[in-house]
């Protein structure tokens, strides 16, 4: 393969990006529409784009993704896409009956600088929008940032549209999570179910895009987070976020808009990040811990504990999405691996490093934006060989041509299934994550073994 041309040596790019470990704003910010219930994403571009955003949701997740685009032709990448989008949004209304559009840009509608705002609301004061129904937007240009910025973007602007303080305090808390699977959300909701919390999660993509197979076509499944409990985030106790770089911009925002206060927390992957999510949620609504996560605590510090001899002194390379990278930094720290190289094609700014240095000590090389491609990762893993890389499905191509095991977790993820079903978060998903590592570990073990050393226990 040519992969295997890719020289150790490093040289310092201003410009190139040479195949990004990251994809563009419109992808989050079309996830992120789709965790609120009756959304439909839309698409304020050429159809193109809205079928690249779709295919790679659709590829990931292995369920249909319903979105619409503004179709724009050369006449309106000259002119301007207020026509389109206007023709868009009556139609919409009448065939699809959504409750919300959620409108994402593109890098075309952008450039061409259309304002949607001013275009959104002369759609009200014409009529097109139906008195029951919400437009909102989002700016997300493909140009800049990452499909994990176009995802706080999107949930900025759900905050910014309808959350709303009525001075009357209600007994709940919001959680904020960052770009993550539907099972991830489906994880943290189970702990906080666990420990009685009432809250509002906003988004909440867990049983829409991975919901049950019943034979019956659902435009819109029965998950996501309700134009009701959105607008009831304004009058929560606390806010907490999980993952800076995508969850902090709304809990801020609610912080600003509704006197909110927030919290902000790694993810909860791992024994550490978990115990504080959890204590996080005991503190902000005055409950308590009960048996049952103490239980499922117990199980996975046990087979930590068990598997500690196979994992300790593993050296591994991450990358991924800065707060999933981070999670996974913080459960390769705990559990004694080594952890030499953390990419990421987003650029979450120093605060990041500082974090993940915290986490791995000053020898680990992190580097971010959009030079930190999967080709500067190939170099470094050539330059330092890891045990296990923890990453998406573009590095098969890399761990084929090195020979390293990969452990897949993160976006996109397309050569595999279940990933929106099995989650990586919360003592349950800790467990998923050290029963991969071990298998890894021990599957490259037996095949290396000598036919002499090749055991039944091990």
């Amino acid at each position: 393969m040519l992969l295997r041309h890719t020289p150790k040596e490093v040289a310092e790019r201003s410009a190139l990006t040479i195949n990004p470990a990251k994809t563009c704003q419109p992808v989050g910010a079309m996830y992120a529409a789709l965790g609120v219930h009756k959304c439909l994403p839309h698409s304020h571009g050429s159809q193109g784009c809205c079928a690249y955003h779709r295919s790679a949701l659709t590829r990931h997740y292995k369920d249909p993704i319903m979105a619409t685009t503004s179709s724009f032709t050369e006449g309106a990448s000259v002119f301007g896409g207020q026509a389109n989008i206007l023709e868009a949004i009556q139609n919409i209304f009448n065939l699809y009956d959504p409750d919300i559009i959620a409108v994402h840009t593109t890098c075309l509608s952008e450039v061409i600088g259309d304002d949607l705002t001013q275009i959104l609301n002369k759609a009200a004061v014409d009529g097109k929008i139906p008195a029951n129904k919400k437009v909102i937007h989002a700016n997300t240009p493909s140009f800049k940032g990452s499909h994990v910025t176009g995802y706080s973007s999107m949930v900025s602007s759900f905050v910014q549209h309808f959350s709303e303080n009525t001075g009357k305090k209600l007994k709940q808390i919001n959680l904020v999570p960052s770009f993550i699977e539907p099972s991830d959300m489906s994880e943290i909701k189970h702990l906080a179910d666990s420990m009685g919390v009432k809250y509002v999660m906003l988004p909440d993509t867990s049983d829409v895009v991975n919901g049950p197979m019943d034979g019956k076509f659902r435009m819109y499944p029965k998950g996501g987070t309700t134009l009701d409990q959105i607008r009831s985030m304004g009058d929560s106790m606390r806010s907490i976020a999980l993952g800076r770089v995508g969850s902090l911009a709304a809990a801020k925002l609610l912080d600003t808009k509704c006197k909110v206060p927030y919290d902000v927390f790694d993810l909860p992957i791992g024994l550490k990040a978990t115990d504080d999510f959890v204590d996080a949620m005991r503190k902000a609504a005055g409950v308590s811990v009960p048996e049952s996560l103490m239980l499922e605590r117990g199980q996975y510090l046990d087979v930590m504990i068990d598997m500690n001899q196979y994992a300790s002194g593993k050296k591994v390379s991450l990358v991924g999405d800065p707060d999933i990278l981070i999670g996974m930094a913080a459960f390769c720290a705990e559990n004694d691996m080594k952890v030499l190289h953390v990419v990421s094609g987003t650029a979450p700014g120093p605060k990041f490093e500082r974090r993940i240095k915290e986490l791995c000590g000053d020898g680990v090389v992190v580097k971010t934006g959009p030079q930190a491609d999967m080709f500067y990762f190939h170099q470094l893993i050539k330059s330092e060989r890891p045990d296990l890389v923890f990453g998406n499905t573009y590095c098969k191509y890399i761990c084929r041509d090195e020979d390293i095991p990969l452990i897949r977790v993160g976006f996109p993820i397309y050569d595999r299934i279940g990933h929106s079903y099995f989650p990586v978060t919360g003592y349950r998903g800790g467990l998923r994550l050290l029963e991969r590592v071990l298998d890894a570990v021990m599957d490259r073990q037996d095949r290396d073994a000598l036919e002499e050393k090749f055991e039944l226990v091990m």
